[in-house]
């Protein structure tokens, strides 16, 4: 690696792929109805059950856009720039991703 690179520069970033960009909304809007519908349950008296069984399905489907999003970062950013000879910015980045995700 060069000296002038310091492993603290992230990777080079970019726009999502349109069609990926596409499926997080769409999946995202759904989680946003999702919690209004939980909300609704909660002041509507629905069973503590019901709500956290709800509760869980909205967590689901956030750990899925995580991941599809997690997916196209390594696919187009990561990748890319360990090919470009910015690798070690590019796994110290990633890591510092992973790392808030879990």
């Amino acid at each position: 690696m060069p000296a002038d690179r310091s492993l603290d520069a992230e990777p080079t970033t970019r726009q999502l792929d349109p069609e990926v960009l596409k499926s997080l909304q769409n999946r995202l809007s759904r989680v946003e109805g999702h919690v209004r519908g939980v909300s609704r349950m909660l002041e509507n008296g629905s069973s503590c059950d019901e709500v956290l069984v709800q509760l869980a399905a909205i967590k689901a489907a956030i750990v899925k856009v995580e991941g599809l999003l997690l997916e196209d970062h390594i696919d187009s950013c990561v990748i890319p720039a360990v090919q470009a000879g910015n690798g070690d910015a590019a796994v110290k980045s990633l890591k510092r991703a992973l790392l808030k995700l879990l």
